[in-house]
């Protein structure tokens, strides 16, 4: 139980801090406007597109959007009902949930004339690395989708020690095995022996 409530506040809280600051840019910058954090390589700049992540897919955005959408539930499904993995996976995914749902808002509720549809915010600017403008939810995908893959490759790495422990504790299994039928083959040779010296003496006084 508290993890389910773990993950619906890391998905809450994203899509709150992701829509706070689109309001805040929105609300005191104007379209297209820069503002240097650091000069020439950290800038917030307000920019808005009607595509997926980082201003890309524009011109299928309705299909893009029904498949979002389509994953979005999906993904929410399979974390609060069917998800039995380790946490750091699910931690992940609720971030990519929270990042998905916070553009979707966007693309649903903030129409733009000029696009004639809805249209995302973005404002982080890292311009002396990053040719792209994104924003707190496009971070969060990206961020839950490291994630999930390093949880899958941890999960991965488990499973292989796994399979080795197991090797090895049957193969020592199987060395003592042996070596306990040897051990009960040569009792009974040694017990066998004293009868046939008998035997033999017998025979020898006949």
């Amino acid at each position: 139980m508290v993890a389910y409530i773990i993950l619906a506040a890391i998905v809450v809280g994203g899509i709150l801090i992701d829509q706070l600051t689109k309001a805040i840019v929105v609300a005191n910058m104007t379209i297209n406007e820069s503002i240097p954090i650091i000069k020439d390589f950290f800038h917030i700049t307000y920019i808005t597109n009607d595509g997926m992540a980082f201003g890309l897919a524009d011109d299928i955005r309705w299909v893009f959007m029904v498949f979002s959408t389509i994953a979005i539930l999906g993904i929410g499904v399979y974390l609060f009902g069917f998800c039995k993995e380790r946490m750091l996976l699910k931690v992940g995914l609720a971030l990519i949930v929270s990042g998905g749902i916070g553009n979707m808002i966007d693309r649903i509720f903030r129409y733009d004339p000029i696009y004639d549809c809805g249209v995302v915010v973005d404002m982080i600017d890292f311009k002396g690395i990053w040719q792209f403008i994104f924003n707190v939810a496009d971070a969060l995908v990206c961020v839950g989708a490291g994630i999930v893959i390093l949880a899958l490759i941890l999960d991965v790495i488990k499973e292989q020690r796994e399979k080795k422990e197991k090797s090895q504790k049957n193969s020592e299994k199987s060395t003592q095995g042996g070596k306990k039928e040897k051990k009960s083959t040569q009792n009974s040779e040694n017990k066998k022996a004293p009868l046939d010296s008998k035997e033999a003496k017998k025979n020898d006084n006949k």
